[in-house]
């Protein structure tokens, strides 16, 4: 077995929540783009994303459009990465962590 370590420090949650599902998204072959890991990211800090105020906020920090939000939204339903949940639209809690804490991420690609 190899053990190889890695370390990167964030000053920003986002930042580090945005790498965390980009690993992921690669790791499990998801082939998200770029805008739905931010939305990803972005909703799982803040809880949910149905409000108009989330969603405004979410356009002006990453410079993008309430419809493609709503693309967006609907494809991460269909891969289960967003679910709905009393009647917010929210990550999978499966997927949810705190990014105010440290993380340490162990990933073992095994032989099938």
């Amino acid at each position: 077995m190899i053990v190889q370590k890695l370390k990167k420090e964030f000053n920003d949650e986002y930042k580090k929540a945005e790498l965390y599902y980009s690993i992921l998204s690669v790791v499990n072959n998801l082939k998200l783009t770029d805008r739905e890991i931010q939305l990803v990211a972005y909703t799982s800090i803040k809880g949910n994303i149905t409000y108009a105020n989330v969603r405004e906020e979410f356009c002006k920090k990453y410079e993008t459009s309430s419809p493609t939000i709503n693309n967006i939204i609907s494809k991460l339903k269909k891969l289960g990465i967003f679910i709905k949940k009393d009647g917010k639209v929210k990550v999978n809690p499966l997927i949810v962590l705190d990014f105010n804490k440290e993380l340490l991420l162990q990933i073992n690609l095994t032989d099938e």
